[in-house]
């Protein structure tokens, strides 16, 4: 079961979000803020992060650079979540190192299809567990 990060300070967009995929097959972890993303993501190994730009405190730009950055976490794949569709915010989400975008209110099969994109890309440039920094 392939394991996603969300992170929405929404609880209702979370709450309908994280049961929809967890009805695809997914093991959804949830994170309510940026700074709750930052400690959980090193514990939880998600296969992928969706990340709503718009957080409380550390936003989704600040929290995916950050991600990023840190050698245990910078393969995992991202996508900015965002209800704002200008081609600046997915310009600057890109930016700051997510990997795709996609617009609320979520479209699941368009969101699920981008998911199983990155996934499967991710799953062939994974480093082996002896090039896996450690000690990070």
């Amino acid at each position: 079961m392939k394991r996603v990060l969300l992170v929405e300070d929404n609880e209702m967009n979370r709450d309908m979000l994280s049961r929809r995929l967890q009805r695809r097959g997914y093991e959804v972890i949830c994170a309510a803020d940026g700074e709750q993303a930052l400690r959980l993501a090193p514990q939880v190994r998600p296969a992928i992060i969706l990340m709503d730009l718009s957080l409380p405190g550390i936003d989704g730009w600040e929290t995916t650079r950050r991600m990023k950055a840190d050698p245990r976490l910078r393969h995992i794949p991202i996508i900015a979540l965002t209800a704002h569709a200008m081609p600046e915010e997915e310009q600057s989400a890109r930016e700051a190192g997510c990997d795709d975008f996609d617009v609320k209110p979520i479209e699941l099969p368009r969101l699920l299809e981008k998911m199983e994109r990155l996934l499967t890309k991710a799953s062939s440039q994974t480093p082996s567990s002896s090039e896996t920094p450690t000690g990070v």
